[in-house]
């Protein structure tokens, strides 16, 4: 295909162009004759909006009364977005996105005007990441909108947005967004490496484009940032960090991001700063909970009796007298069945979901005690872990600790103290050889920065917070001037 190109005449364009559809029914192909010529026209009858190329292209083209030349075609048809081709491929991709194609016989190109009838979705409120306080619009299927939020929310001549294309089979538009004078110039080439070098047929979700240019495909945990809130991407994208859209995609890809980032919530801003850092290190404490509570429960009843309060041992020790299971079976019982209840959930219709989780929660949880299969602290302890799992803003980052949780409960059933001290030695271990995009996941802890530890660990007031992190490795590392933030002028009352 790539050595068909114009000029050709009508019969075999047409020959050519159904070829190229396969004998589509929804190619439209209209032929004028008019003053000894033959005017083509070819659309693909859904993807174009009917009324606009009616009264806009075919009114002025059957109306004349001269030749038409493709000059007066750009010139005298009042479409803004026209452009040229002489390829057969690059004029069957324009009709593929919504194009409609004018070819005039004789000519050497084809003139195509960009006339798409595109259905998506308004902008809605975030379904999976729910904000109390500040915006609540979220990003859509439809590249154009979301472009259009971005620079109505990042009202900057230094915001870049570079264009893309991914995909061999089947192609999508992908955008690389940053702030030039703020983004370090190895991070979006980095970025831009690794979207360029990839030989895939398609491309069907940022989700994916992530996982194909992500550093570390093995590790549980994320190492790109996904979000639906515009007000959380452009925030990243201020900070110095480089954003990734890709066409019918309703989530954004962010990166370098660090551990710590999956915690933080654009929620933290809005509020008091020691409300936002109350909160922040709340969801830190969740996630060392979740990791740790229900190992330590198993190990202590296997091993290490000698650390139960005495008080709290002759309550244990009914609530397991008819338990026939050792506590490590007995734990990973109920954190498959609440994965389980998870996972129905989150499938149901809405309401359906709400309710099984509430009802077989409790349903369970209360049989699974009088059969005998568990007890009542456990329930309250697997509970709780699951509560602080679900705590962390992202949600791939709740379900990698979840997923964590597993092993260490079966290394503590094995071991005890020695099996969870190893398995936390090895989470560190692995944690510290993670990267996105090439920069350290566990910053800035490792490589250690206390200036950074304000927008990771917690948030100080706007007043002091004048730096950028410099985990974003950003080109101006000053948001403003410190001294200048703290001048107060008020009004003079004499």
């Amino acid at each position: 295909m790539d050595h068909l190109k114009l000029p050709m005449n009508t019969q075999t364009f047409l020959d050519t162009m159904k070829e190229q559809f396969n004998q589509s029914p929804d190619l439209v192909q209209k032929v004028f004759q008019m003053e000894g010529q033959s005017i083509i026209v070819l659309f693909i009858s859904y993807q174009v909006k009917k009324d606009r190329l009616e009264r806009e292209l075919l009114e002025p083209l059957t109306q004349s009364r001269k030749p038409w030349t493709n000059q007066d075609l750009q010139n005298k048809i009042p479409l803004a977005s026209s452009s040229k081709e002489k390829s057969i491929k690059k004029l069957t991709e324009q009709l593929i996105h919504g194009n409609i194609c004018v070819y005039i016989e004789g000519e050497s190109e084809a003139v195509t005007y960009f006339l798409p009838q595109q259905d998506h979705r308004g902008i809605e409120r975030a379904e999976t990441e729910s904000l109390v306080f500040g915006p609540q619009m979220s990003f859509t299927e439809s590249l154009v909108t979301n472009l259009n939020v971005i620079r109505w929310r990042l009202d900057t001549e230094d915001l870049v947005m570079e264009k893309m294309i991914v995909g061999e089979r089947i192609k999508s538009e992908v955008r690389i967004v940053y702030l030039k004078s703020l983004a370090d110039e190895e991070n979006v080439e980095t970025m831009r490496q690794r979207i360029r070098d990839l030989k895939v047929a398609e491309v069907e979700d940022t989700s994916v484009l992530g996982q194909l240019i992500e550093d570390s495909s093995s590790s549980v945990f994320p190492q790109l940032l996904f979000t639906e809130l515009p007000d959380r991407f452009c925030n990243s994208i201020t900070k110095g960090r480089v954003g990734v859209m890709v066409d019918k995609s309703p989530t954004m890809l962010i990166g370098p991001m660090t551990l710590f980032s999956y915690f933080e919530s654009t929620e933290d801003l809005y509020m008091r700063w020691n409300m936002g850092s109350f909160i922040r290190l709340l969801r830190f404490s969740a996630m060392f909970i979740s990791i740790i509570l229900t190992p330590m429960y198993v190990a202590a009843l296997t091993y290490h009796y000698e650390v139960i309060p005495s008080s709290l041992m002759v309550t244990l020790g009914q609530s397991r007298a008819n338990v026939p299971f050792p506590p490590v079976l007995e734990a990973l019982l109920l954190e498959i069945l609440i994965e389980l209840l998870r996972e129905a959930g989150a499938r149901l219709p809405t309401k359906v979901g709400q309710t099984m989780g509430i009802v077989g929660g409790i349903v369970l949880g209360q049989a699974a005690v009088q059969a005998g299969f568990t007890s009542n602290i456990l329930i309250i302890i697997i509970a709780l872990s699951a509560l602080a799992s679900f705590t962390a803003p992202s949600y791939l980052m709740g379900t990698a600790i979840r997923i964590v949780r597993f092993p260490m409960i079966i290394l503590a059933g094995a071991w005890g103290l020695i099996g969870i001290t190893f398995a936390l030695s090895f989470l560190i271990i692995h944690l510290l050889k993670q990267k996105s995009l090439g920069r350290p996941y566990l910053a800035p802890i490792y490589p250690l920065s206390l200036r950074d530890f304000n927008d990771s660990i917690f948030r100080l007031p706007f007043q002091k917070n004048t730096r950028r992190p410099l985990s974003a490795m950003p080109k101006d590392k000053q948001r403003y001037s410190n001294k200048k933030s703290h001048e107060h002028k008020d009004v003079d009352p004499s």
